[in-house]
């Protein structure tokens, strides 16, 4: 999801995963190949398969791997996309039967769920002294790590921010080089610019999309102190006033008519329009949106700033994407390794993300040459520094189902009077109840 609309796992997956961890009981599984020193070339002759979930950032996937098999005609990587629905469950089918690629690139949120369950190979030993993972994305490498052993690296980042149409800013009085550096100073625009009329609204709030809501509105509330999801049985969700400080924020923009009528029924679908229309003032999105906001609207004059908190100049975002990992079973590890290596090369960081004016995954890589040229892509970098990744087991139960706590939650903020202390009670009680299951 470069939005992070909606990321389904069925209960036949959960099945699959005990299925395949207890077939790794009976069998204790086979150590990882000797660690080598990675390259950034073959460690052996013959293709390689790779699978990659549709629905993300294909077109930075595609340039990669062309990039990868351009060096090394000797094992190009052979490149399958999975329907993203299917994705987990068919990994999780094929390392219960052996049958898996040599390396797979997986939504990163999901990669804890793997790692606990022993169906990543760990590649600690191969990995950890690489002096590139220093300013690898924070957020990626919290979820490739599962008790201090890691298995993976990022192979791109989505990250939210908060984009406002500098035109309407000019309308309606307000500096358009001054973007909002508090959740007060939002509300205070977004008065502003819906006060122009014409269907114009000062902010976007999406109603009925989990996923879209943890990667804009959880970084107002990890901005202002909050904690969200409980990471582990007997953990704590839902902890600090920026939760109720926010929810009520969001309530009172929605009061105030500075949220569209329509934006109640967003499920993800419409999400990365949105901006792009040239009717929202402001809203929190994601890096994929510079360049549909241009396509869709070419003589829109805007900018982007971090997501805010209660408190003036703090700030946060979510931090999204994909890792690549190797399942367990793989015959070529060491050159998903390699591979590895070559996604985290300077080279690569400048020559194939830069070029294409995608976030590099390094936050060392952000000041080149080809970022100088859009500067909108730098502002938006900045947000990977202030970035976070949810790190649980059961993300989509505790967040991003449609049925789930969180977006009950929200949508009783947003749309209901209902008590906001009893709001949050009774979401922090069905989020303690999952976690605990895990």
């Amino acid at each position: 999801m470069r939005t992070h609309s909606r990321w389904p796992v069925r209960a036949a997956t959960a099945a699959l995963l005990i299925t395949a961890a207890a077939c790794g009981q009976e069998e204790p599984p086979p150590a990882a190949p000797r660690a080598q020193a990675a390259t950034t070339t073959c460690a052996a002759k013959g293709d390689l398969t790779m699978w990659e979930r549709s629905g993300g950032n294909k077109q930075m996937v595609d340039m990669l791997v062309a990039a990868w098999n351009t060096k090394n005609p000797d094992c190009e990587i052979k490149l399958t996309y999975i329907p993203h629905t299917e994705m987990v469950g068919k990994i999780a089918q094929g390392v219960a039967s052996g049958e898996v690629p040599d390396l797979l690139g997986m939504d990163l949120i999901y990669a804890p769920q793997f790692e606990k369950e022993q169906q990543l190979v760990d590649l600690t030993g191969q990995l950890k002294d690489w002096p590139e993972l220093k300013t690898a994305s924070k957020g990626h490498m919290t979820v490739a790590t599962w008790e201090n052993r890691l298995y993976g690296v990022p192979l791109y980042a989505d990250v939210s921010a908060l984009f406002y149409n500098k035109d309407l800013f000019t309308r309606a009085g307000l500096d358009p080089d001054k973007p909002p550096t508090s959740l007060a100073e939002l509300r205070t625009y977004a008065d502003k610019i819906t006060a122009l009329g014409g269907g114009v609204k000062g902010y976007y709030l999406p109603g009925n999309c989990a996923g879209c809501n943890i990667f804009t509105v959880g970084p107002l509330m990890w901005a202002s102190g909050a904690t969200i999801e409980a990471a582990g049985p007997g953990d704590e969700p839902l902890v600090g006033d920026g939760v109720k400080q926010v929810l009520q924020f969001t309530r009172d923009m929605v009061a105030a008519g500075n949220v569209p009528e329509g934006a109640r029924a967003e499920n993800g679908e419409t999400f990365h329009l949105q901006f792009g229309s040239g009717k929202v003032g402001m809203m929190g999105t994601g890096n994929f949106n510079i360049t549909l906001a241009r396509q869709q609207n070419p003589k829109m004059s805007f900018g982007i700033a971090l997501l805010p908190g209660m408190t003036p100049n703090s700030s946060a975002s979510f931090i999204g994407g994909d890792l690549v990992v190797v399942p367990k079973g793989s015959k070529r590890v060491n050159d998903a390794v390699n591979v590895m290596k070559f996604l985290l090369s300077d080279e690569v960081q400048t020559e194939v993300y830069a070029k294409a004016l995608n976030l590099t995954t390094r936050t060392d890589m952000v000041n080149n040459k080809y970022f100088q040229a859009e500067p909108l892509v730098q502002d938006v970098a900045k947000a990977l520094t202030v970035g976070r990744t949810p790190y649980t087991v059961t993300f989509f139960e505790q967040i991003n189902s449609p049925q789930g706590p969180w977006l009950k939650m929200l949508q009783r903020a947003y749309y209901r009077d209902d008590a906001l202390d009893t709001v949050i009670a009774d979401a922090k009680k069905e989020m303690k109840a999952i976690a605990s299951r895990s």
